[in-house]
């Protein structure tokens, strides 16, 4: 059941590691004229790849941008590089951040940034992508095999992808001096500053980057847009399928997190906050890598969600975030960028599927719902027991679960909103009304040749999953095929969803402009406002609609109120 929860990590775990290197390298030559760069901080050689239509650009991964947080560095603020004294042979990947991952090399020396640019085929200062990848904040990578260059390179931009500590080494919060919190979203702030200081090097215009991510790295982009450490280092923001918004103001510490680390590594005293930093200060990185597993309940391998983003108490220490993010939004204390939000039609459907087929899971909810319901669907606490009934009785009817296609669909709409859906609603409702610039709501609609989650019988996607829409956007040879160049249905929407990164990232404005984009001349995407809530319906075709499950959403409105 573990497995289930974490499809994508377990693929990381089963990838082979000699075939993610040969993907990567797509220049057997590589090595015979490697492109060279030289920045502000430093010296970089790196490799030549190609893009799916054949566009030679220069890769460059690996590159530590800030130092290894390790020994005493260890749940401590990054600490920038700000100069490399030799050569950085940025030529190949570099290490995943600890996770339970057996065939893809880990370390906890793993504050990694890779560029693509195509600054060979053009003199022209080029906008900026920089994607933050998913995973809960607890696993996956910016590696080109889980963030692959391949789809996005074929237009002018430059590409930058990064690791961030995960989980534990990342995300510990004990509400005091010993851990304030927050350092994996201070890794993404050095990163985000590295690039501001050597990107122009790369061909990348410095006052025109977009920041991107999907799931935690959707969460991560609007805590970026309310943190005051990230203020100027970004222009434009793209959130898929995650919000820093939610159910219930975000915490100031997760102690309990903490705890149950320590007690996982068998740490003598756990008690307070100094016995479990120094315990875990002297365990191994891969020791809390490893003892992922234990963190999640029995039941289904719920919750998705563990660690978050913290409102840091003030100890002297540069804050990543000072107050709630909604409070920011509200009182205008964020950084206005024009915004795309969006979520997949489907989220984390295939949750339900995995109870309904299963007798003994199926049982244990419908016997032990008001234990369970709270855990899986995320709820705060208080209210939780008349919430899930209220919850029960408006997804489910109020019926007993059974094994039928009734009960599968309310439960997955009930998982998908509960974890993805709500929040991203409420995220865009909000931005909206306080952003001074334009925000752009989209529902991604496309089941194509793959999904994130395929019927076990027919091998096929079903539904549109969490995650769904990075399929066109970036290789993932970690698991799927790259899509070649056709006139396949799965082609076009290659075209179609890098068109609209590219001429968001270039003007604001996702809408097509002087320069013809022909992928984008049926679109007219209207902004999103208070009272005219039209949203992109991106399917087979560009469809404007409007009031995203709204009619779904009211009892969430209702249980957790918020002004908005």
């Amino acid at each position: 059941m573990w497995f289930q929860l974490l499809f994508l990590c377990f693929i990381i775990i089963q990838t082979d590691g000699h075939r993610v290197q040969e993907n990567a390298d797509s220049d057997p030559k590589a090595s015979d004229d490697a492109p060279r760069i030289v920045s502000p901080s430093g010296s970089f050689l790196g490799s030549w790849m190609e893009t799916r239509r054949g566009r030679r650009f220069e890769a460059y991964r690996g590159i530590r941008y800030a130092e290894p947080a390790v020994g005493e560095f260890r749940f401590q603020p990054p600490k920038l590089i700000h100069h490399y004294e030799d050569e950085v042979d940025a030529s190949k990947e570099g290490p995943a951040c600890p996770l339970p991952a057996t065939k893809v090399e880990i370390d906890e020396d793993c504050l990694r940034i890779n560029v693509y640019t195509p600054r060979s085929n053009t003199t022209n200062l080029l906008p900026v992508i920089f994607y933050i990848h998913a995973g809960g904040f607890y696993v996956m990578t910016g590696r080109s095999d889980l963030a692959g260059p391949h789809y996005l390179l074929d237009r002018d931009i430059v590409l930058v992808t990064i690791n961030y500590r995960l989980a534990t080494l990342g995300f510990i919060s004990t509400g005091d001096a010993f851990a304030p919190g927050n350092n994996g979203m201070k890794d993404q702030v050095a990163a985000l500053r590295w690039v501001q200081k050597n990107i122009k090097s790369f061909g990348g215009d410095p006052g025109l980057v977009t920041i991107t991510g999907c799931s935690a790295g959707s969460r991560s982009v609007m805590l970026h847009m309310v943190s005051p450490m990230s203020k100027g280092l970004f222009h434009r923001g793209i959130s898929m399928s995650g919000s820093a918004t939610s159910k219930a103001p975000v915490p100031h510490h997760q102690f309990h997190l903490a705890q149950k680390q320590a007690i996982l590594l068998n740490c003598s005293h756990t008690n307070t906050s100094e016995e479990i930093i120094a315990c875990l200060k002297s365990k191994p990185y891969r020791d809390l890598g490893y003892s992922l597993k234990g963190f999640f309940d029995h039941f289904n391998s719920d919750p998705v969600g563990l660690w978050t983003a913290v409102v840091e108490p003030d100890f002297g220490q540069e804050r990543f975030l000072t107050m709630d993010p909604a409070d920011a939004i509200r009182e205008g204390k964020k950084h206005s960028v024009p915004y795309i939000i969006s979520q997949t039609r489907n989220e984390f459907f295939w949750k339900a599927l995995y109870v309904v087929k299963n007798e003994s899971l199926l049982k244990t909810m419908n016997e032990e719902w008001e234990r369970i319901a709270p855990v899986s669907f995320m709820l705060p606490p208080g209210n939780s027991s008349a919430a899930v009934r209220r919850l029960k009785e408006t997804y489910l009817g109020d019926r007993k679960l059974v094994n039928d296609e009734a009960t599968a669909d309310g439960l997955g709409k009930l998982y998908g909103d509960a974890i993805t859906g709500f929040p991203v609603h409420r995220m865009a409702n909000l931005m909206c009304r306080y952003s001074t610039e334009k925000v752009y709501y989209a529902e991604f609609d496309y089941i194509g040749n793959h999904s994130h989650y395929e019927d076990p019988d027919t091998k096929k996607p079903i539904g549109v999953a969490h995650h769904d829409d990075l399929i066109y956007l970036f290789t993932l040879s970690y698991r799927f095929p790259t899509i070649e160049v056709s006139d396949s249905d799965d082609s076009q929407m290659v075209d179609k969803m890098i068109a609209i990164w590219y001429n968001f990232a270039k003007y604001g404005d996702p809408n097509p402009h002087n320069s013809k984009i022909p992928e984008l001349s049926t679109l007219d995407w209207p902004a999103m406002t208070p009272i005219d809530r039209k949203y992109l319906q991106l399917g087979e075709h560009f469809t404007v609609r409007e009031k995203l499950f709204e009619d779904r959403f009211q009892v969430w409105e209702e249980l957790y109120p918020l002004q908005y």
